[in-house]
């Protein structure tokens, strides 16, 4: 199925009687009663991919010469008449019903884009009065998201006023906000339950996770594909709107007053559109309040080294960095970089001067904020996610010029942290990257979250301290002994992830069951219950 059958879909479904696309406009279903504009705008690269993909041989070229141009398509169902008019970098299609022997259409008219932003997080607002009028509740197609309004010239007569049955006619502003409150009415009882995350597909009732549990939520209706999608994208920020309908997927913050901020990722499956929203509270819990061990923090401490927290998705990582950023904002006078995707927690300068980068909105990748971190004078920068090789090598390189230096990796182990930093590399490369490592690396924290007795979830972590012993393995590929040197390096502060979890359930915090669950040697792990006294059914 080519990319234009998504917009000729929509046109059978909701029977209009032509549909137009521009390069950088919005999608225009055209009806009797009067135009409809749906939330989905088109690139000119989109455009031409799409015309691409169908258009007869030859027809390419003519297009690039600036010919109008019609040819038939017959999509699922029907034929279509379709005619390309090229005006420069510009691109108008209009389609129209036919059948496999009618004649080829008239041209239409070149159409007139105007700009419009609409205000949400990240984009500015239009006054009122300029913003032009779309029709409430109209979701159409697969992609949707409003940036433009194509406006096609007055004919020489005035049309006749809409039918009585046509849909309202509302501002922009108003569908938005009427959007965007069902999507914080959501995020209202989502925080007034406790959950960290919610999550909204299409086709499928909503859910939150609670205590690290996926649960539906009460009394919410099945999510209808359109409805969803013009929800969410009520409150995706311009830029992240134009990323979404490039990739199908996009990252970004989002903030209700007086509630919280979220982190929102936007997603296309094969039902339609999905989002998952997860809280980020504007109080920054504090080490203590986290229960962060004293080792942990005193690695905030350090004038310069590398120190990574790793975990999988949903471990606790970011809230775990920004503890220990704050606990560095109230006791040390330095200047502090963070480069995320997106930003999280907001920090406000204390003792620290701290400048929050977001991937995508102040810079390109995290590699290029790294780099550019270099001349703008820090003492401490905060990498939100260590993602590919050079990534990794400019973090390590500016921890190894006199910088502190946080990062995060989605590894489960700290042994396993190191080797994945080294195996990042080509074979030529890796013993450099390993003397260098064994250099910088001060520390290592892996972390998981359990279920709570009595609600609620604490974190676990296995944490290597980088000692010249650490240093030492590193340099001389024997990492796999990392193990048994946590082990001896207790009274260092060094620790396995299976002797944290013993402590959590000695202390009655966490079921041994779900200790087993998140334990790395699940048979190391069930021996030490045993040894307390404690027999699971392991197979379970």
């Amino acid at each position: 199925m080519s990319r234009i059958d998504n917009y000729l879909h929509s046109m059978e479904r909701f029977k209009a009687s032509g549909l137009a696309l521009s390069s950088g406009g919005n999608v225009i279903l055209k009806f009797p009663a009067g135009d409809r504009q749906a939330t989905q705008t088109t690139t000119h690269a989109q455009i031409m991919d799409m015309i691409g993909e169908i258009a007869p041989t030859g027809t390419m070229p003519d297009l690039m010469g600036g010919k109008v141009t019609t040819f038939r398509y017959q999509g699922s169902h029907s034929f279509f008449a379709i005619t390309v008019t090229p005006n420069g970098d510009t691109w108008n299609v209009s389609v129209v019903p036919a059948t496999a022997n009618s004649p080829a259409p008239a041209a239409e008219p070149a159409l007139e884009i105007e700009r419009t932003s609409y205000g949400s997080v990240g984009s500015t607002a239009t006054p009122a009065a300029k913003r032009p009028a779309t029709t409430d509740d109209m979701g159409v197609g697969h992609n949707k998201v409003p940036v433009a309004r194509a406006v096609t010239p007055a004919p020489p007569e005035d049309p006749p006023a809409p039918a009585a049955s046509s849909p309202r006619v509302a501002s922009a502003a108003a569908v938005d906000r009427q959007s965007s409150d069902w999507i914080d009415k959501i995020l209202r009882r989502m925080m007034e339950a406790g959950a960290s995350d919610v999550h909204l597909s299409s086709d499928a009732f909503p859910y939150w996770r609670i205590d690290g549990e996926i649960e539906t939520i009460p009394g919410e209706e099945l999510l209808d594909p359109s409805f969803l999608e013009k929800r969410i994208m009520s409150i995706t920020p311009e830029d992240n709107r134009e990323e979404f309908a490039r990739r199908n997927d996009t990252d970004f913050a989002y903030e209700v007053k007086g509630l919280s901020r979220f982190r929102v990722n936007v997603f296309r499956d094969r039902k339609g559109v999905g989002t998952v929203m997860r809280t980020i509270p504007f109080e920054i819990p504090s080490a203590e309040k986290l229960g962060v061990p004293d080792v942990i923090l005193e690695m905030a401490n350090l004038s310069k080294g590398l120190v990574l927290v790793t975990g999988p998705t949903g471990s606790g990582k970011s809230t775990t960095l920004a503890a220990l950023i704050d606990h560095i904002n109230a006791t040390r006078k330095c200047h502090l970089i963070t480069v995320e995707d997106p930003v999280e927690f907001v920090h406000p300068n204390k003792k620290c001067l701290i400048n929050q980068r977001e991937i995508g909105r102040h810079t390109d990748s995290f590699k290029d904020a790294l780099r550019a971190a270099l001349r703008e004078d820090p003492d401490i920068v905060l990498v939100g996610e260590m993602r590919d090789l050079e990534t990794i090598e400019i973090a390590v390189e500016t921890a190894e010029t006199g910088h502190l230096v946080f990062g995060t990796l989605h590894t489960t182990t700290a042994p396993s942290t190191v080797d994945r930093i080294i195996d990042q590399f080509p074979a030529d490369r890796q013993d450099q990257i390993r003397q260098m490592l064994a250099s910088s690396l001060k520390g290592v924290v892996a972390q998981v979250l359990c279920k709570k007795k009595g609600g609620g979830r604490v974190a676990a972590h296995e944490i290597l301290v980088g000692t010249a012993a650490v240093s030492n393995m590193i340099r001389e590929s024997k990492t796999f002994q990392l193990f048994s040197l946590m082990q001896t390096g207790r009274k260092l502060g060094m620790r396995k992830m299976e002797d944290t979890l013993m402590r959590l359930v000695k202390e009655g915090l966490v079921e041994p069951m779900e200790a087993y669950r998140k334990a790395n040697n699940k048979q190391e792990f069930h021996g030490l219950l045993k040894g307390i006294g404690i027999d699971i059914d392991a197979e379970e």
